[in-house]
């Protein structure tokens, strides 16, 4: 891919010839050449679309506009690292030097990268032809009742918090491989998914032709957390390149490249404010959200979802939400591990802390006194999100208690007598999973080979799926683990699915598979009760047994799809499922920093999670370790940054973007406090973001305790060295 130096430059012409005339170049492609063939723009269908969703509009209540997201735009490159041509060679060494010789003649434009800047009137206008860069506007809530709770505060308290930007880093940088068959019409496409289906049915789009005609192979994604659940421009183009060249073509793309170009998370701008009565109970909460989308708008999920859950875990009278989003001169930004949520979050639990402090309250009685309560559920919020279940209060107690604070004091003398700050911080939070609402299984039961088959939609990134959707079948069918086999990944299969995405794997496969084992033994039933001689009244099913009831006569499921017709029993079941969950839980960690250089360690953290029902404990765990550290990651060392006088972002590789490594951390202490969701057979809700939400106001949360006595009330993300350094020698200058 050749990609634009500039973060925003007109492209006035591209000149291919002296790559064209290198040895082994199979072709160069531009934007023209997209137009001329009539390669549609990837439609990401960027606003929520589930009913309880928040629903988002332009200003005014105009119409979202979301840029036109051409695969290799032909007017303009809106960031630095944008694809505007594609060579094709023989191997990848000579299209890199190939891609080298294509010269791009750009008109350099003024550009803007800063989220607070580009919705700034008077800002660089990323899309020509409009007023300026703001694409959402959108108010949630009560004004009136918000304004007269303000009015009759004791006390007010407000910030404004910038979450920054970061990017997935997968392990495996994305790739896609394409052929086409011409005697068939079909393209194949092997390319890395949160969800099959949905590619197939964006490249056939972008491609013009019926979806029946691209088939997708996704299995190991190599990586993921929302980073590739949307489709980028080279699965696409390999798809099309395969067909005018005859030949397979394969793009894979390098760490440099992934780093300006993948889709990117979080970047939003909060400003937040608490109104208190004299006993420090809430009285109304007034907030504004602005979010960076990038130069096309991928996804609004993370502006959506974190308007709905602004309250937090406590009971909020009132609130009134202006939210907004805005492009800029940067890559897009995605939904990433809990999707909006962790913003929101950090922002309320931050404000809690330095409410606490203003008002003179500890601030885990701040806490207790304004948590919503068990009897009180389900609990609808002040902007409209109703919260199905959870004991916010218990989850509080239980981390306090994985914690040891009876010994926080001892421990913090013992890191003064070394000449450490110990500090510890703690979070509540709540996050929704609503997702994709229709799913499918097709489930058979293979009676001679005792075995049993699961097709479902959602497919695994390394979450464990396989083991997970296994277990729920087997267990309902009375049938060994071993004997599931779970098929994903190919759409010739496939053929409906939502995806892994926004924590609804378990909920909504789990759900739909209980469905399809329902029906399928209801289809048994029949062929049971002939081989039993009875009546099918009379007819039970228990650990995978038909028995007629005050007997002892029974026959297996196997014995029974083997009389079946064809020798196998087989269903097909769909479900559609809106309403969402919210999973929630308290985290609690200890720091130590050391004051000479500003390192912070992390000695101690403990998760309490309610997930619902966690229909495997040890994955659920594992999702905490690795969502925990995930979160961490940003608060700490990672960072998407742009130089602010040309640009150009500066973390172009491993060496400028610090990643979480394992031995930074300590083991951590995990619980779950199981609350079923009333919205599901099984009482799931999701384990698989509960870990990052929180971890980013926990760990700041910490530090700030830590740096508390020297003056420091505030600390940027990511929490480096160099800043607490900063923030300690401008607290001991004051």
């Amino acid at each position: 891919m050749v990609r634009s130096p500039h973060p925003h430059a007109r492209i006035v012409s591209v000149d291919s010839s002296a790559a064209l005339a290198l040895p082994g170049v199979l072709a160069v492609f531009t934007g023209a050449d997209c137009s001329a063939d009539g390669l549609g723009p990837l439609d990401h269908s960027p606003l929520p679309k589930t009913r309880f969703d928040l629903k988002l509009h332009g200003p005014g209540g105009s119409e979202v506009f979301v840029g036109d997201h051409s695969l290799l735009p032909a007017d303009k490159a809106r960031y630095a690292g944008e694809a505007v041509a594609m060579v094709v060679a023989e191997t990848k060494a000579l299209a890199r030097d190939a891609a080298e010789s294509v010269f791009v003649d750009y008109e350099a434009l003024p550009a803007v990268t800063d989220t607070a800047d580009a919705a700034r009137p008077g800002a660089p206008i990323v899309w020509d032809g409009r007023p300026d860069n703001i694409l959402v506007e959108t108010f949630f809530g009560d004004e009136a009742g918000t304004d007269a709770a303000f009015a009759g505060a004791a006390h007010v308290v407000g910030r404004r918090f910038v979450v920054p930007r970061v990017t997935g880093c997968p392990l495996e940088p994305r790739s896609a491989l394409a052929g086409y068959d011409p005697a068939t019409g079909r393209y194949t496409v092997y390319a890395g998914s949160g969800g099959a289906v949905r590619q197939k049915r964006e490249i056939a789009a972008v491609l013009g032709v019926e979806p029946d005609r691209v088939r997708i192979h996704a299995y190991d994604v190599g990586g993921n957390f929302g980073t590739r659940n949307r489709c980028y421009v080279e699965f696409p183009l390999v798809a099309w390149a395969a067909r005018k060249l005859g030949r397979p073509v394969k793009c894979t793309v390098d760490r440099g490249e992934a780093l300006i170009s993948d889709y990117q998370g979080r970047d939003l701008v909060t400003e937040i404010a608490l109104a208190f009565d004299e006993d420090g109970i809430v009285l109304g909460l007034r907030g504004e959200n602005l979010s960076n989308v990038g130069a096309r708008c991928v996804s609004l999920s993370p502006l959506s979802k974190g308007s709905g859950i602004v309250t937090g875990s406590y009971r909020v009278p009132v609130a009134w939400l202006r939210s907004r989003a805005t492009f800029s001169n940067t890559p897009p930004t995605n939904a990433y591990r809990s999707s909006g949520r962790p913003e929101c979050i950090f922002a309320i639990e931050r404000l809690i802390e330095i409410a606490a402090e203003e008002l003179g309250i500890d601030a885990l009685e701040l806490r207790r006194r304004n948590l919503v309560a068990p009897d009180e559920m389900p609990y609808r919020n002040a902007v409209g999100m109703t919260y199905d279940s959870g004991e916010y209060g218990k989850s509080l107690d239980m981390a306090l208690g994985l914690s040891d604070p009876g010994g926080f004091p001892a421990r913090r003398e013992e890191a003064e007598a070394r000449g450490r700050l110990l500090g510890r911080g703690v979070a509540h939070y709540v996050e929704s999973s609503i997702g994709t609402p229709v799913e499918q299984t097709r489930i058979r039961v293979f009676g001679a080979e005792e075995r049993v088959e699961v097709v479902i939609g959602t497919q695994p990134s390394g979450q464990g799926h396989e083991t997970s959707f296994a277990q729920v079948a087997a267990e309902r069918l009375g049938v060994g683990l071993d004997e599931v086999r779970i098929v994903i990944g190919d759409t010739d299969v496939v053929r409906i699915g939502g995806g892994s995405h926004s924590g609804r794997s378990m909920r909504m496969a789990g759900t739909v598979i209980v469905k399809g084992v329902d029906a399928l033994l209801e289809q048994a039933k029949p062929v049971a009760a002939r081989l039993l001689e009875a009546a099918e009244v009379d007819v039970a099913f228990e650990n995978g047994r038909f028995a007629v009831s005050g007997t002892d006569r029974t026959v297996t499921l196997y014995e029974v799809a083997t009389a079946s017709d064809g020798g196998e029993l087989g269903i097909v079941a769909d479900n559609e499922m809106h309403t969402p969950v919210f999973p929630n839980g308290c985290h609690v960690c200890e720091v130590e920093v050391d004051p000479e250089t500003g390192n912070v360690e992390i000695v101690r953290y403990a998760a309490v999670d309610d997930v619902g029902r966690a229909i495997n404990p040890l994955i659920v765990d594992g999702q905490t370790h690795g969502g925990i550290v995930q979160g961490v990651g940003q608060a700490m060392w990672e960072l998407c940054v742009n130089d602010p006088h040309s640009q150009q972002p500066l973390a172009g590789s491993f060496m400028d973007y610090t990643l979480p490594r394992a031995d930074r951390f300590p083991f951590f202490d995990t619980a779950l406090n199981e609350v079923p969701s009333p919205t599901n057979p099984l009482g799931v809700k999701a384990g698989g973001e509960g870990g990052t939400t929180p971890a980013l106001a926990v760990i700041v949360n910490a530090i700030v305790d830590a740096l508390r006595p020297l003056g420091v009330t505030e600390i940027a993300m990511p929490a480096t060295p160099f800043r607490v350094w900063s923030a300690l020698r401008a607290a001991r200058g004051a």
